[in-house]
C-alpha cells in the first residue's frame, strides 16, 4: 500500500502547489502595487524618483512574501482540492476508501516544507530588504535621519546629532507617541567640538514636546567634564516626529533575535515590553498557525468543493482567513488587557479551530 499511497501524495502536492505557488504571487503582487501607488505620492520629494519607489517596493517584497503566505497556503489548498474535485480525482480517491483526515494530512505534509522556507524568509531576507528599503527612503526624502546597521537611527538637528538603538509608535488617548530608547544627543559649538553628550534610557515625543528620561548629561570644557544624572529632562529639539516614525520599523517586521534583543534590554531598565513580546510570541507561533489553519480549514470545505466553483471556494478561502485573522488579533488584545501570557493567548484561537474541526470530523465521519 505504501507505492498507491505515495502515488496519491504526490498527486495532491502537484494540484496543491500549483495552485499555492499561484496565489501567492498574486496576493503578495497586489501587495506590492498597493504599496507601490501609494508610493507615487512621494515621488518629487528630496530625490526620490519613480525608479527608487519601484525599488523600494521591491526590497520589501520577502517580508510581504512572508506576510501572505498563511492566506496563500489556506486558499492555495482550497483551490488544489477543488481542482481535484472538479476533475473527479478527489471523489476516486474517497471512493477507493482514502479518508478526509488522510487527504488532508496530504496537503499539511505538502505545506511543511514551504511553511518552513517562508519562516527563513521573515526571518533573514525579510528584516534585511525592510531595512535597506528604509535607508533607500530616507536617504532620498530627508538628509537629516538615516538607518545604521542594526537598525538604529541617526538624525541631525542643526548642530545636534541624535542616535536612538530602537524606536516604536505608540498610540495613547492623548494622541500618538514617539517612543526612542538608547538615546545618545550629541551637542557641538560652532567650532564643530563635541560639548555636551545626553545618554538617556529613552525619549518620548507626546503633545508637541520631547523628554528624555534617566538622563546622564556630560558638559565638556578646555580641559574637563562634569557629568550630572537627571530622572526626566525636556528636550528642547526641533527634530519631525513624524519623520522619525517613518525611520521606525514595525514589530511585526522585527525578527526574533532583534526582539528578544529589546526585550531584555527594557525589561532589564524596567520598561513595558509587552509589545515586543507578543510580536515575539506571533512570530514563534506563525508556523503552528498557518498548519492548523490550513489543515482544520479544509474539512469544512469538503462539501462544497465538489459542487462550488473558482469562486465559491475562493470564497470559503477568503472568509476563513479573514475571520481567523480577526479571531487572533482579538485574542492577543485581551490576552493583553487581561494579564494573560502572549503565548496563551496566541495559543487559542488554533485550539478552537482544532476543537472545531474535531467536532466536524465526528459529525461527518
Amino acid at each position: 500500500m505504501r507505492r498507491p499511497y505515495k502515488q496519491v501524495d504526490r498527486l495532491i502536492a502537484q494540484s496543491v502547489l500549483a495552485s499555492l505557488l499561484l496565489t501567492w504571487a498574486v496576493l503578495a503582487g497586489f501587495d506590492a502595487m498597493t504599496i507601490l501607488v501609494g508610493e507615487l505620492d512621494d515621488v518629487g520629494k528630496g530625490s526620490y524618483t519613480l525608479a527608487k519607489a519601484a525599488s523600494y517596493t521591491l526590497l520589501t517584497m520577502p517580508r510581504r512574501l512572508y506576510e501572505m503566505f498563511g492566506y496563500a497556503a489556506l486558499i492555495g489548498g482550497l483551490l488544489g482540492l477543488g481542482a481535484l474535485a472538479g476533475s473527479g480525482e478527489l471523489t476516486a480517491l474517497r471512493a477507493a476508501g482514502m479518508s478526509k483526515l488522510r487527504i488532508c494530512a496530504s496537503v499539511v505534509l505538502t505545506l511543511v516544507l514551504l511553511t518552513v522556507l517562508a519562516m527563513l524568509l521573515g526571518e533573514t531576507l525579510g528584516p534585511i530588504g525592510d531595512q535597506q528599503a528604509k535607508n533607500l527612503a530616507l536617504a532620498s526624502k530627508s538628509k537629516d535621519v538615516s538607518l545604521a546597521k542594526g537598525g538604529s537611527v541617526w538624525a541631525r538637528d542643526g548642530d545636534t546629532i541624535v542616535n536612538a538603538g530602537s524606536g516604536r509608535t505608540l498610540q495613547t488617548p492623548e494622541g500618538p507617541v514617539v517612543d526612542l530608547t538608547r538615546v545618545r544627543v550629541f551637542e557641538f559649538d560652532a567650532q564643530g567640538r563635541l560639548g555636551t553628550l545626553s545618554v538617556a534610557a529613552r525619549a518620548t515625543h507626546a503633545q508637541g514636546r520631547w523628554t528624555l528620561f534617566d538622563v546622564r548629561r556630560t558638559e565638556f570644557g578646555e580641559a574637563s567634564a562634569k557629568s550630572s544624572m537627571q530622572a526626566e529632562m525636556q528636550w528642547p529639539s526641533k527634530l519631525d516626529p513624524d519623520l522619525l516614525a517613518l525611520s521606525i520599523v514595525k514589530l511585526d517586521y522585527l525578527g526574533l533575535r532583534d526582539l528578544a534583543r529589546n526585550i531584555v534590554y527594557l525589561e532589564r531598565n524596567g520598561q513595558d515590553a509587552t509589545g515586543f513580546r507578543e510580536a515575539w510570541w506571533g512570530r514563534v507561533f506563525y508556523p503552528l498557525n498557518v498548519l492548523v489553519l490550513a489543515f482544520c480549514a479544509l474539512p469544512f470545505a469538503f462539501g462544497a468543493l465538489r459542487s462550488g466553483g473558482l469562486p465559491k471556494r475562493l470564497f470559503i478561502g477568503i472568509v476563513l482567513a479573514i475571520g481567523f485573522y480577526f479571531l487572533q488579533r482579538a485574542a492577543v488584545s485581551m490576552g493583553s488587557v487581561y494579564g494573560l501570557h502572549p503565548a496563551f493567548a496566541n495559543l487559542v484561537p488554533p485550539l478552537l479551530l482544532v476543537l472545531l474541526a474535531i467536532l466536524y470530523f465526528r459529525r461527518t465521519a
